[in-house]
């Protein structure tokens, strides 16, 4: 079995890269896992690199010398220790295929929760009180409807100050 390397690549090119290397026989794995973004107003799911700016690579380097690899268009270099380039675990390279944009996550982020949810404020000024969760507010926070006397006020909240009530 052929060791992993890590490549450094040029901004936004490991997709070239990966083109590119797997041309000259080269295994890859660019690992990208799906993330929600704000587009004109709506949330759209989109691929994004896991490492923004690196790419795993496998190869003999019998049959493929090390300067070609690196000279391959959209590779800037390997990353090194000192003058050797560092090999990667075969084991990280599973782990990291197998929990890429897995199922399992995406149940796990639809079992957290949606609008209309019941949440229950665990610290902070809040602390205590109910809520209705209304959206997220970026991937640290969320946006929660409380009852202050009269009426129902929009207050944003770090998730992990919130739960889920059953």
């Amino acid at each position: 079995m052929n060791p992993w390397y890590l490549l450094y690549c040029k901004r936004s090119e490991q997709q070239r890269a990966e083109q590119h290397l797997k041309r000259q026989g080269v295994d890859c794995y660019y690992p990208q896992v799906t993330v929600d973004k704000i587009r004109r107003g709506k949330r759209t799911p989109q691929l994004e690199p896991l490492f923004p700016n690196y790419i795993f690579a496998s190869f003999d380097a019998e049959k493929i010398t090390y300067t070609t690899v690196r000279s391959t268009r959209g590779v800037v270099d390997f990353v090194r220790h000192g003058a050797m380039p560092c090999t990667v675990p075969f084991e990280l390279i599973l782990s990291l295929m197998e929990h890429e944009d897995s199922d399992t996550q995406r149940e796990q982020l639809n079992e957290m929760l949606k609008p209309g949810d019941h949440v229950e404020v665990l610290s902070g000024q809040f602390e205590g009180s109910e809520a209705i969760y209304k959206e997220a507010d970026g991937e640290m926070r969320s946006i929660l409807l409380i009852k202050l006397l009269t009426r129902q006020a929009e207050v944003s909240m770090e998730n992990k100050v919130v739960k889920k009530k059953r």
